[in-house]
């Protein structure tokens, strides 16, 4: 796994929009600094990385990095209490017809 992606996901989930503005540019820095594509290791690996909210709009950039690895990242379907974002990616991965 290259080293951007460790410090990126050794610090955690994405926080929420009560964070302070700095550790949201910082965490939107670190995201921005790992080259596309992902491997299917990072992939899996940043899918554990989605907070409780978009994070003004960091999630989503998460998220299209994450699929720019193998898809699909999600093999099955998050169970009903799992994140949000995890749900998301799982139906734009059955909307694009990697999944049943």
């Amino acid at each position: 796994m290259r080293p951007e992606v460790q410090t990126f996901v050794a610090d955690g989930p994405l926080p929420d929009w009560d964070a302070d503005g700095e550790e949201i540019d910082r965490r939107s820095d670190q995201l921005d600094a790992i080259a596309k594509p992902v491997t299917s290791e990072e992939a899996q690996a940043l899918v554990a990385c989605f907070g409780p909210d978009d994070c003004y709009g960091v999630a989503w950039a998460l998220l299209h990095l994450i699929e720019t690895g193998p898809n699909p990242v999600l093999t099955t379907e998050p169970a009903p209490d799992a994140n949000e974002w995890h749900h998301t990616l799982w139906a734009r991965i059955v909307n694009s017809g990697l999944a049943p």
